[in-house]
């Protein structure tokens, strides 16, 4: 009977899930559009997110760049270093690097930040004035999300490949101007395209998600606790399991052989 209650539950979850994100998209273009907020929001989840996400991107690229010019040194291969960073920046690392921060900083923020809402009985207030909590509280922070995550992308990815240009041309002695040449022989549609989807797919579900915990927040303090970490959780899970399927996706659309 437990097991019974238990998927119930997850069922019922997962039913108003669904039905937020199709609100979000339904009620997109209705008035009002709150403008405003809009603009708070990309500033918090944008020009605010920039720092973190250039630091951890510099490093990744410096880390990627450093290994496989170890490994490529064995076999003689060292100045296809640029290339592989290139190709694994631009498709893969650089959007799930990006994300992941962005989970950790914004999507954490905005589950507390509509917590803290939900606890101190705000949202009802929402409701009682007749303004509704979709358009005015989550649609903004999907927005937001959907449009500064692919800028965020660009630039972690430019960092990235700087990080990896500093190991190839101080560290492996490599040539800076046949590193750069080797990544932008690599700037094709099939590889940019590849690479600047999946930025505006997890920018909406990882607002998405964070905005359903937050408004389920219920029990205090320590409810809000468990929604902030259920959020985080469930977004990189979610997030890792959609690259893998865009990946599989794209790959095969764009008629790349596996």
């Amino acid at each position: 009977m437990k097991k019974y209650s238990r998927v119930k539950k997850i069922l019922a979850e997962l039913q108003d899930f669904y039905l937020l994100c199709i609100n979000s998209i339904l009620k997109l273009f209705k008035r009002p559009l709150y403008f405003d907020d809009i603009i708070e929001h990309m500033e918090y989840a944008g020009s605010a997110s920039v720092f973190i996400v250039s630091l951890v991107c510099l490093f990744v690229g410096m880390a990627l760049s450093l290994q496989l010019s170890a490994e490529l040194s064995r076999l003689g291969l060292k100045m296809y270093t640029g290339k592989i960073v290139g190709i694994a920046v631009i498709r893969e690392i650089g959007p799930l690097v990006t994300a992941l921060v962005f989970i950790g900083r914004v999507g954490a923020g905005q589950t507390a930040e509509i917590g803290s809402m939900i606890l101190g009985h705000q949202i009802d207030t929402l409701r009682v004035y007749g303004i509704d909590p979709v358009k005015k509280v989550v649609i903004p922070r999907v927005i937001a999300s959907v449009v500064m995550l692919p800028c965020l992308t660009i630039i972690g990815d430019l960092v990235c490949l700087i990080g990896g240009y500093y190991i190839a041309v101080f560290v492996s002695n490599q040539s800076g101007s046949f590193y750069w040449s080797s990544i932008i022989r690599e700037l094709n549609f099939q590889n940019v395209f590849s690479g600047s989807v999946k930025p505006f797919i997890f920018g909406y579900l990882i607002s998405c998600i964070s905005c359903f915990y937050g408004l389920t927040t219920r029990g205090g303090a320590k409810g809000l606790r468990t929604s902030t970490t259920k959020a985080v959780v469930t977004s990189i899970v979610v997030v890792i399991a959609t690259d893998f399927i865009l990946t599989r996706i794209l790959l095969y659309a764009l008629g790349f052989t596996v």
